[in-house]
């Protein structure tokens, strides 16, 4: 694989890594770190890349793998959490707050979601992938990932509902 051709079919994956990257560990700096740790063993391999069907799924278990590495080894705690997306389409500061709120309470949850959990639902709800995808980047088996993609959106809903109940005052 020639330069040009890194730059079109791997560069445009940096976004994607990312975000994978920094869900796993909970920490921008480590998560940059990690993409360009995966950029840098993907044009190690270039000579080989061909062979791959699917070089975002070879790029995205490097990620994970990496990720993986970095929580063993470091044993990091969640820094801050990001703030709610500033974009969005709001009518009055009181739902800006209202959806700030829900936001960083969804986040909170997200983060107390076993790992597994986590990452079958950062991908496939997040990123936007496939059964087949998610299996080939995690080895889990469709049903594995099925049963973990569920658990984590029964507990995610069960404790917002409940964060919102106690909020409510309906102790």
């Amino acid at each position: 694989m020639e330069l040009t051709e890194y730059k079109k079919r791997i560069l445009p994956l940096k976004d994607k890594l990312y975000r994978f990257a920094r869900q796993v560990t909970q920490h921008d700096g480590e998560a940059q770190d990690i993409v360009q740790e995966v950029f840098i063993r993907l044009w190690e391999r270039r000579s080989v890349l061909k062979q791959y069907q699917n070089v975002e799924a070879l790029a995205m278990v490097i990620t994970k793998n990496l990720s993986l590495d970095f929580l063993k080894t470091k044993r990091s705690k969640t820094t801050e959490l990001e703030e709610a997306n500033p974009s969005l389409d709001l009518n009055t500061p009181e739902f800006h707050t209202e959806m700030k709120d829900t936001n960083r309470m969804i986040k909170n949850i997200f983060f107390t979601l076993p790992e597994q959990q986590r990452m079958v639902i950062h991908l496939r709800d997040v990123e936007e992938m496939e059964f087949d995808e998610i299996t080939e980047i995690t080895g889990m088996s469709v049903n594995n990932i099925r049963v973990n993609l569920s658990r984590a959106r029964k507990t995610v809903r069960e404790a917002l509902l409940k964060q919102e109940h106690y909020a409510s005052g309906n102790r």
